[in-house]
């Protein structure tokens, strides 16, 4: 063959092999066989041995090449690739639906729907047609290329076809082939996930845990050969250029026409949520239906321009949200229920389990939220249950099998005292809790003292429950701000303490008397406010005598407060003994710092597991905050980073299955 016509032959079997490989791999349809399409690619392989100055980027034959990486390099994109925050209920979508309104004049809102496929977050880059770049999330600004890794995954087109190019330009998109950015995710069957557990433990070795791990782990192997004998697989749900695309369906269409794999086929627009939660029902019936794990669906508001309009907070878009299915269950026995008393009066009853693993957690307790919750479930002591558990919220009761009772179970009944200080119980006009209106009452002090020196209120080291509720008997104190009153002598007639300990607390609450004002208002104690809410309030309120003079209406209006935050908020600043706790602060010395927040962390969530070497957790949080970032307790999709120590615990498991960045210490310490 002469070598013009080899160049020709080349040019065919590329477009050919690649129609074949869109057929199959994207389609779902086989026009020839496997054995006949493996021939065309063994010919192709034989001519570009045979002319290699013919070998193009863009070639089949090049999707297992190149030699194992060293390591990866890093890719920084121009975009920020953002996660979804998570809802589990038709109370959470309402809420979402309502924070997004009231950023919103009249706009008509409909809902793009879509399984939401568990697997790995990438990033494709076409530079002139050609898939030049494909990258992992990393921490959503920075990730890893593994662009040999996705050149192994046949429904990812390595070029983009010229024809369905210009297909797309008639439909009136301005789609500009130097440079064409996508999102998706990299998946694997379950089928595959099977095959490659099986073979695993033929070798001695570990399972993986679940398909979204084996895609994770397929997309950082650093040899190519090793990720294609996976036989991943793609869905791209995201065009990130800007090609005039009004609609995220039109998105979508663009993609399918591209020749992109796209969930097109089981996508719908709802109109709103009501037809949102018939999709998701459906899908929550026929999930074992689909070759891949399908963990929810995602609910996107569907017109770009609401969408953009919206904008993000943190790393998550508030025009979209990730609706997920039902809890992980088990089941178990209810031994007793008893009940807890919050620091805000709030009793609470928990149902004691016979102990139960749920997703390797041993779980002894779970809330039953109130006493309304227990009639509903039609909960006896003594029943069956079923216990769910999302990610790290905590346990509950979802579901009572009333058939299996013997006839020995228990009716529970609320009390009507509370079980420390015997007042007699309230409940407030719709309220559906129960509390205790004593504020001195020994239970409720203990938990609102435990709750101030907390380390993400005034985080008094070495002051723990034990030692608050031996100076609450005592009488050395009788609200928090005593504490600062404090003297070596008063803990050196507490049972166990010598004058070198007592020493060390006095200098560590003296020590904290100054905080940033988000802390300030988290350890207040209000009803309903976290710290992401303490958070919210300070970039309105620029001291507590602003926050103490807002009206209801001023509250109700700030983001993601609610009218039920906003009168909680109203409430206790208009309660005079609350003024005078504040007062008394102030008088103890106590500070609070107004600066807003600005540094390389802002936005940025962290999580620290296992023993530090350098300093501890407590400061180590600070100076994230002091940088901007934020530190959580649980690790979730929404973590950018999790800080491992000596010793890690399960948190260092969860961060690796879910492809959470993971830090050592030495390396937090270079990037602070």
């Amino acid at each position: 063959m002469q070598k013009q016509e080899a160049k020709k032959r080349i040019e065919k079997l590329k477009a050919l092999i690649d129609h074949h490989r869109y057929l199959y791999h994207v389609l779902d349809k086989e026009e020839i066989s496997e054995a006949a399409l493996d021939s065309l690619k063994k010919e192709l392989f034989d001519l570009e041995k045979e002319y290699p100055e013919f070998i193009t980027f863009d070639s089949p034959t090049q999707r297992i090449g190149g030699k194992p990486l060293d390591e990866f390099q890093k890719y920084e994109r121009k975009k920020m690739m953002i996660s979804f925050d998570d809802a589990f209920s038709r109370i959470d979508m309402d809420n979402w639906e309502k924070r997004n309104k009231k950023l919103l004049t009249n706009e008509v809102i409909e809902y793009y729907c879509e399984p939401k496929l568990d697997g790995l977050a990438i990033e494709l880059v076409y530079i002139n047609g050609v898939l030049e770049v494909g990258a992992t999330r990393g921490d959503g600004r920075i990730g890893e290329n593994v662009t040999q890794n996705i050149k192994t995954i046949e429904s990812i087109p390595l070029r983009l076809n010229e024809e369905n190019i210009k297909k797309v330009k008639e439909k009136g998109f301005n789609i500009n082939i130097k440079e064409f950015i996508v999102r998706g995710e990299a998946v694997i069957t379950k089928k595959e996930f099977e095959k490659v557990n099986k073979q695993r433990k033929k070798q001695g070795l570990v399972p993986y845990s679940n398909p979204r791990n084996l895609a994770a782990g397929s997309i950082r192997q650093l040899d190519p050969k090793i990720a294609a004998s996976r036989h991943l697989d793609a869905d791209i749900y995201d065009i990130i250029s800007d090609i005039g695309q009004k609609t995220h369906e039109q998105e979508h269409e663009v993609l399918s026409i591209l020749g992109f794999k796209t969930n097109n086929k089981h996508n719908r627009l709802c109109k709103n949520l009501d037809e949102v939660f018939v999709f998701y029902e459906e899908w929550k019936k026929k999930r074992e239906s689909l070759p891949y794990e399908i963990d929810g669906i995602v609910v996107s508001i569907n017109n770009n321009n609401i969408f953009d309009k919206l904008g993000i907070v943190g790393k998550s878009p508030r025009g979209a949200i990730a609706l997920k299915f039902p809890l992980i269950e088990a089941t178990t026995i209810v031994e007793d229920i008893k009940v807890q008393v919050g620091r805000t009066g709030a009793i609470t009853p928990v149902a004691i389990l016979k102990p139960v693993e749920i997703n390797g957690v041993t779980i002894t307790r779970a809330t039953l939220h109130n006493e309304k919750e227990i009639e509903r479930l039609g909960l006896k002591i003594g029943d069956t249950v079923v216990v769910g558990r999302a990610g790290d919220v905590v346990p509950e009761v979802v579901n009572v099998f009333k058939e299996l009772r013997t006839g020995k179970e228990k009716d529970f009944k609320m009390p009507s005292y509370c079980p420390t200080c015997e007042t007699k119980l309230i409940k407030q006009g719709k309220d559906v809790i129960w509390r205790c209106p004593n504020p001195n009452c020994f239970a409720r002090k203990n938990k609102y003292f435990n709750h101030f020196i907390s380390r993400s209120a005034f985080n008094m080291e070495g002051l723990g429950p034990k030692i608050v509720e031996k100076l609450l008997d005592k009488g050395l104190v009788a609200d928090p701000s005593d504490l600062f009153d404090l003297k070596v002598g008063d803990l050196i007639v507490l049972e166990r303490f010598g004058e070198k300990s007592a020493d060390n607390i006095i200098q560590s609450i003296q020590k904290r008397k100054a905080l940033n004002f988000p802390r300030f208002i988290y350890a207040l104690g209000i009803r309903n406010v976290g710290i992401k809410t303490a958070l919210d309030l300070t970039h309105y309120f620029k001291s507590i005598e602003e926050l103490k003079k807002a009206s209801l209406n001023n509250l109700e209006n700030i983001k993601d407060i609610g009218p039920i935050v906003a009168q909680s908020i109203y409430e206790w600043f208009n309660d005079k003994d609350n003024i005078k706790f504040i007062e008394k602060l102030k008088e103890k010395g106590v500070k609070y710092e107004t600066k807003e927040q600005k540094g390389k962390f802002k936005g940025l969530k962290f999580v620290i597991t296992g023993t530090l070497a350098s300093m501890s957790r407590e400061i180590i949080k600070e100076k994230i905050e002091a940088l901007g970032g934020e530190v959580l307790q649980s690790v979730s999709k929404n973590l950018d980073y999790l800080i491992v120590g000596e010793n890690p615990g399960f948190k260092y498991d969860k961060a690796k299955e879910i492809g959470i960045k993971i830090l050592k210490e030495k390396e937090f310490l270079k990037m602070l």
